[in-house]
C-alpha cells in the first residue's frame, strides 16, 4: 500500500508540471487541523487548498513515521514553509473515539494502526454499492457469456441459497460468477459510436461441479431474482474502490456527461454520472475533471443570429470506475445544477 501511494504521488507531481499548474493556498485555511472519523482525504484537502487535488505537490513526508502517505483519526495535519514553501506536515495523534454530541474521548495512544483504518481519499460508500452493481460490456462479450440454464427442481426463479444450472465456458479456476442482466446501452453523444451495455449486477454464484459445459452453481447473493438467461461474468476485482487518491489527469481530456444514475437528469454533490472517454483516452482512477455548465444559446438582438455564450465551470468529479471507451465519476463539488450534455475537461 504505501508503495502504491508513493507511486501515485510520484505521478501526480509529474501531471503537475507537465500542466504547469501551481499549488493555491487558501487564505482561511487553518493552521492545523486534527482528523476526525468520517474526514476524507478531498475535505482535508480542501480545507487547505484551493485545488486539492494538488495534495501530494505540497506533501511533506515523515521518514520517522510508519505509512507516512496515510492519515488516520486523531493525526493533527499542520501548514508549514520550509525554505519559503507552503508545506503539509503530519503529527500521528491520539485516535478519538466518539461518544455523545459535544463530547470527545481520547483513546490511549498506540503505536500501530492498520492500513485499513486510514481514512479514504472520498467517502467510499457512495460508490461501494455501485462498483458492485454494474459494468460496462461489449456485445460480444455479453452474448457468449455463460447463461442460466434452470433453477433448482426446474424453477425459472432462484435466489440466495437456492443452487441453478448454467451453460457456457465456466473457467473452474474461477470459483465465484457474478450474475448479471443487459441494462441500457450507451451511444457516444458527440460521434455516434456505440460505447457498450451497461451489465446490471444480479446476485452472484459459486462454482459447486462442472460436467461438460453445464456447471452446478450455489447460489451466494442476489440483488433481484435471478432469471433464466441471466449471464455470468467473473466477479470483478473491486480492491481498487479502496486505493483511489486524487490527481489531476496525464492527458488532456475532453468530454461530456452522458448519463447520471438513478435516471435523473439534473446532477448534484455525491451523484454518479457516466462520461463518454476511458481508457483509451488515458483516463485513470483517481482523476479529477472539471465540471463545464454547458453555455445557453441566445438570440442576439443586434446581428438576429443565435449565439452560444461560454461554457462555465460548476464542479468537480473523480473517476473512479474506467472502462476502454467510457467512465464512471462521482460528482465532489457542484456549485450550481449540472445537467446531462455538460463538459468534463482538465481540472
Amino acid at each position: 500500500m504505501k508503495k502504491l501511494f508513493l507511486g501515485l504521488a510520484a505521478s501526480l507531481v509529474l501531471c503537475a508540471a507537465a500542466f504547469g499548474e501551481d499549488v493555491q493556498i487558501r487564505s482561511d485555511r487553518p493552521d492545523s487541523y486534527r482528523v476526525t472519523e468520517g474526514d476524507t482525504l478531498w475535505d482535508i484537502s480542501g480545507k487547505f487548498l484551493e485545488n486539492p487535488w494538488m495534495w501530494p505537490e505540497i506533501w511533506q513526508v515523515n521518514p520517522q513515521i510508519d505509512n507516512p502517505h496515510l492519515i488516520y483519526p486523531g493525526d493533527v495535519i499542520s501548514l508549514v514553509y520550509l525554505d519559503g514553501k507552503p508545506r503539509l506536515a503530519i503529527e500521528r495523534g491520539k485516535p478519538t473515539t466518539k461518544m455523545s454530541p459535544g463530547v470527545e474521548k481520547l483513546s490511549p495512544k498506540i503505536r500501530y494502526q492498520p492500513v485499513a483504518a486510514a481514512i479514504p481519499a472520498i467517502p467510499l460508500d457512495a460508490i461501494n454499492s455501485f462498483l458492485t452493481g454494474s459494468r460496462i460490456v461489449m456485445p460480444d462479450e455479453y452474448n457468449n457469456a455463460a447463461y442460466v440454464l434452470a433453477g433448482e427442481d426446474g424453477r425459472l426463479i432462484s435466489g440466495a441459497g437456492d443452487y441453478l444450472y448454467a451453460r457456457g465456458e465456466i473457467d473452474p479456476s474461477v470459483p465465484v460468477y457474478g450474475i448479471y442482466r443487459k441494462g441500457k446501452s450507451f451511444k457516444d453523444p458527440e460521434t455516434g459510436e456505440f460505447l457498450g451495455y451497461q451489465a446490471l449486477d444480479v446476485g452472484a454464484v459459486r462454482v459447486a461441479a462442472i460436467e461438460g459445459d453445464i456447471a452446478t452453481m450455489d447460489v451466494t447473493r442476489t440483488t433481484q431474482e435471478i432469471l433464466i438467461e441471466d449471464r455470468l461474468l467473473p466477479s470483478a476485482d473491486r480492491s481498487v474502490a479502496s486505493t483511489f487518491y486524487p490527481k489531476a489527469p496525464e492527458k488532456e481530456i475532453n468530454g461530456v456527461i452522458m448519463t447520471v444514475e438513478g435516471g435523473v437528469t439534473q446532477v448534484g454533490r455525491m451523484n454518479v454520472v457516466a462520461i463518454n472517454r476511458g481508457q483509451r483516452d488515458a483516463l485513470q482512477a483517481g482523476d479529477i475533471l472539471a465540471i463545464m455548465k454547458a453555455g445557453k444559446v441566445v438570440r442576439d438582438r443586434v446581428t438576429g443570429k443565435p449565439v452560444k455564450l461560454p461554457d462555465e465551470r460548476a464542479g468537480l468529479l473523480m473517476v473512479f470506475r474506467i472502462f476502454e471507451k467510457m467512465s464512471f465519476g462521482i460528482v465532489l463539488d457542484a456549485t450550481r445544477p449540472l445537467a446531462i450534455n455538460d463538459r468534463v475537461i482538465n481540472p
